[in-house]
């Protein structure tokens, strides 16, 4: 506000020129000229900063949209689901018919404090691939849910050595429950052996720790001595890789 009193200041009162003030405090032409003429119509209320801010946004997303991509947000993620923006892209397209790129859906979930933003600078650790060092050392399992050419939803359930990246065994079900990821784990050990360990997401269908409770998988694995791992609430830790190696394969 200093500032623009001095510049109305120097136009007015000194009585110089708009080029020389511009010169002067190292500002545009246009910029003291708009000031000044505020000035003359608005009084000291032009010297106040304003926002920049555009009073409509055409392109900005519904209300009712961005509450649409809530609400799938916090369904997907009770139901231990994949709930990152392209699958709430795609829910909400088949519901509604439209739906926001997944880029846009990003920003809305962050600026909800669904998803906090990572850092533009990654740090090199960050592209060191993880791996187990042995084969069996450390099972990933994730449940991944695909369209068929009929358009009806499937659930695929799958294991993949951490070592190798291979695909243990894949299941493909309609809808995939707790019992169901006994059996295919059940099945991979018999063909490849028992893993030290297994690492999968916070799903309801692998622990029960959202619920306070233990799932018969947990119990089959702590019976087994297999070291069982999983991510965080609300934080997916292999959906990445297995992802990418199911899509390899389809």
């Amino acid at each position: 506000m200093v500032l623009r009193r001095m510049v109305v200041d120097a136009v007015l009162v000194e009585g110089r020129s708009v080029r020389e003030v511009a010169t002067a405090f190292g500002r545009s032409k246009s910029w003291v000229h708009d000031l000044v003429t505020r000035y003359r119509l608005e009084g000291d209320a032009a010297l106040t900063e304003r926002s920049r801010r555009p009073v409509h946004s055409p392109r900005r997303t519904s209300e009712a949209v961005e509450e649409a991509i809530v609400r799938l947000r916090k369904e997907l993620c009770d139901l231990g689901a994949d709930a990152g923006p392209q699958t709430i892209a795609l829910h909400l397209e088949q519901l509604e018919g439209t739906a926001p790129a997944p880029a846009t859906i990003y920003r809305i979930l962050a600026r909800r404090g669904f998803i906090t933003p990572e850092p533009r600078k990654r740090p090199k650790s960050s592209f060191v691939r993880f791996e187990a060092d042995q084969p069996n050392e450390c099972w990933q399992g994730d449940v991944t849910n695909w369209t068929l050419a009929d358009g009806s939803d499937v659930e695929i359930l799958n294991f993949i050595d951490d070592h190798s990246r291979l695909v243990l065994v894949a299941d493909v079900r309609r809808v995939t429950k707790g019992p169901d990821v006994l059996t295919t784990y059940d099945k991979a050990c018999r063909r490849w052996g028992v893993p030290a360990s297994v690492l999968t997401d916070n799903g309801a269908v692998f622990n029960g720790t959202s619920r306070g409770g233990i799932t018969a998988f947990e119990v089959a694995l702590g019976r087994a001595g297999v070291v069982y791992k999983h991510s965080r609430p609300y934080h997916p830790a292999v959906s990445t890789s297995v992802r990418k190696k199911l899509g390899e394969l389809l």
